[in-house]
């Protein structure tokens, strides 16, 4: 079994989206090991996104990050990464595939729904970050 962190971002929290992307988790044969809503300070933004700290758009993604409650999720099954990131869909939603939580929920390629690790290594970081 494989781990994989997941974040419902601001926007979808704000949208009152929690329940329907926590029951596609459930659908897609996940399980939800840890979950908890927290809101980021800009400094706790900055370090979990401190990989993107050189790029053009750190700024406006730390801002937003930090600008409302966000969920928390350890979610667990076989393939986790690799089928977490399918469920959600390329990051610009009007990209992503139909049926995709981004397509269905994003905004943009920033306020894009939801959040999930690209790679094994990357995801036991990301966990022990909000989960210790």
């Amino acid at each position: 079994m494989e781990k994989t962190l997941a974040i419902i971002k601001p926007d979808a929290v704000k949208k009152k989206l929690i329940g329907p992307i926590i029951q596609r988790i459930e659908q897609e044969g996940f399980e939800i090991n840890e979950m908890k809503m927290i809101h980021l300070s800009k400094k706790e933004a900055e370090g979990f996104y401190a990989v993107h700290k050189d790029k053009p758009f750190y700024s406006s993604l730390t801002d937003f990050m930090s600008s409302g409650k966000i969920v928390l999720m350890v979610l667990e099954r076989e393939n986790a990464i690799e089928k977490w990131r399918q469920v959600m869909g390329v990051t610009d939603p009007a990209l992503a595939d139909p049926g995709t939580l981004r397509h269905t929920y994003g905004f943009s390629i920033e306020r894009n729904a939801t959040h999930g690790s690209d790679a094994l290594d990357t995801a036991k970081w990301e966990i022990n970050y909000f989960f210790k």
